[in-house]
């Protein structure tokens, strides 16, 4: 027999897998309490101050057993919309279920997205690494645009600026996460309200993934609620503004892989028909649970408590970051720092240098070129090689725990920390 080669491409780890996959030669195991993840992409997942109990059972009925629908139960996807209408959309026009999709999970709710986006895409850097591969599955379809941010803007692009960039690059649709990961920036207030008029008043799709929309802080405190494009939305059966979001992070469930996204029905529709060949539809089963999480007294509770204990983490992990010379990106969303660490010595001051060392002491981070999206690797040099992206999801002890061995690490490398 011939032997044949090239069968696949080769497929290169995102970001925090390729982390994990590198601490996992070393020994780590998930929840391996000798291991600091400060890359972690997931937040803590069990009991929480001033959070409810964990839901830990769920009843299946005997239609559970059966393929659902592709976009979701009809119970699930009023559900979600119940849950956005009660935050952001009191006196408006309602979302109804026919604006709400489901999938198994954010990241195969973007598959179905990008499976169904055509024309110049705009998008920015840095941002989450899996849009990368994502565009160059739909290389055939879609022309990635890529509009420049600045680091005095947060990476971030002003809405006068995005409004100019939809016109003048006559772009068709354009994606950013929001929060942002890697850089903890959040679009909200009037900006987030420009955006979304850009898009009603050009026909851009604006497609906000919002994963992070209720790790929201003001200043050194929790804010008082989440950050959603869905508030600024005036007419949701016209306006060509996708929100997706799920349980992932803001409800702390990662494992279930529930994820929705709020649109205009008739883009809902196409969604579910790109899902038909992508996916099949999601679970009846962590649907029926996903219920449970959006009761409001227990979305409220969880999301509150996530607040008030995510800012305490974040506000220790800047203070001893900045504390070790290392300058830390304002932001005031997610639970990511997004860290410069040009100031450190040599062999520290790259984010990979600094990911290897870091390794050494059992602490995981993420280098800061992996968010370096570039479909096609086209576009050349590491804008963000001295960047590194720092999580505050695991437990408060651990990551106080990580960030006092690399305290140490870079004390015995001459830093007066």
């Amino acid at each position: 027999m011939t032997e044949r080669g090239g069968h696949f491409r080769d497929v290169p780890y995102m970001g925090v897998i390729w982390v994990v996959a590198e601490a996992v030669k070393r020994g780590f195991w998930n929840g391996n309490p000798d291991w600091c993840n400060l890359g972690q992409g997931q937040p803590e997942i069990g009991e929480m101050p001033g959070a409810p109990e964990r839901i830990r059972s769920v009843t299946i009925e005997p239609e559970d057993q059966a393929y659902g629908p592709i976009n979701g139960t009809d119970e699930m996807r009023q559900a979600v919309a119940d849950h956005y209408n009660r935050l952001y959309r009191q006196g408006k026009k309602q979302y109804t279920k026919e604006n709400v999709g489901i999938a198994q999970g954010g990241r195969l709710m973007l598959s179905r997205v990008f499976g169904a986006l055509q024309g110049r895409l705009g998008y920015q850097v840095p941002d989450y690494t899996a849009y990368q591969d994502m565009m160059d599955y739909a290389e055939s379809r879609v022309e990635p645009i890529l509009i420049p941010t600045l680091a005095e803007n947060n990476f971030s692009i002003p809405a006068a600026e995005f409004d100019a960039a939809v016109r003048e690059q006559n772009l068709d649709a354009y994606i950013v996460s929001n929060p942002c990961n890697p850089t903890g920036h959040v679009i909200q207030g009037e900006t987030l309200a420009a955006y979304c008029a850009t898009a009603r008043d050009t026909g851009c799709a604006l497609v906000l993934d919002e994963f992070y929309s209720h790790f929201i802080y003001d200043g050194d405190d929790p804010a008082t609620g989440p950050v959603s494009g869905t508030e600024f939305v005036d007419d949701p059966n016209l306006d060509p503004i996708l929100c997706i979001d799920g349980l992932t992070k803001s409800f702390r469930y990662p494992g279930w892989r529930v994820g929705w996204v709020l649109g205009p029905p008739e883009m809902i529709e196409t969604l579910g028909r790109a899902a038909s060949a992508i996916d099949g539809g999601p679970s009846m089963v962590t649907q029926r649970m996903a219920l449970n999480a959006l009761e409001p007294s227990y979305a409220d509770q969880e999301t509150t408590a996530l607040r008030a204990e995510f800012v305490r983490k974040r506000n220790m992990m800047r203070d001893r970051l900045e504390g070790m010379g290392i300058r830390c990106l304002g932001g005031d969303a997610t639970f990511y720092i997004w860290a410069c660490v040009d100031g450190l010595p040599d062999g520290f001051n790259t984010g990979i240098d600094f990911f290897w060392k870091a390794l050494d002491r059992q602490v995981m981070t993420v280098p800061g070129n992996f968010f370096d999206v570039n479909p096609g690797g086209k576009r050349s040099g590491k804008p963000f090689e001295q960047w590194v992206r720092f999580s505050f999801g695991p437990p408060y002890d651990n990551v106080d725990l990580g960030l006092t061995r690399l305290e140490q690490m870079l004390r015995e490398a001459g830093v007066d920390c």
